[in-house]
């Protein structure tokens, strides 16, 4: 009986992970499908300029579907309003008088360098010197 059990366990181990390799084939998904007919539109050539433009049509069950990709526009440059503005003549910037100028609104929590949930003269300088 000593002498079984040591091939018994062997045999078990065994059979376990050719059973283990099995499942894993199985449940390795397929690769999708390849799109339906792709065709590429080249009514707008593909460059480096900020309003190229390309889009392909491909036809799926439900209908005609046109994706298209353009580059976003460049958010527009203008100096960051000053501290006296902002904090309405207090010593320091809420976050709710941060939403009248949205990128500190937006950085706040980077701004407020020591967490204290509002924004001081020398971390509003220091964020507007990086803007």
């Amino acid at each position: 009986m000593k002498l079984r059990t040591p091939w018994i366990t062997l045999l078990g181990a065994g059979a376990l992970l050719v059973a283990g390799q099995a499942m894993a084939q199985q449940a390795t998904p397929s690769p999708p499908p390849p799109p339906g007919t792709g065709q590429a539109d080249t009514t707008a050539p593909m460059s480096s300029d900020a309003s190229a433009h390309s889009q392909a049509v491909f036809q799926t069950p439900q209908g005609e579907v046109t994706l298209r990709s353009t580059l976003p526009t460049p958010a527009p440059a203008s100096t960051p309003p000053p501290f006296e503005q902002l904090a309405g003549g207090g010593k320091f910037i809420s976050a709710d008088q941060a939403s009248a100028y949205p990128p500190l609104a937006n950085d706040f929590d980077y701004a407020d360098s020591n967490r204290d949930h509002r924004v001081s003269a020398a971390e509003y300088a220091r964020w507007s010197k990086q803007q």
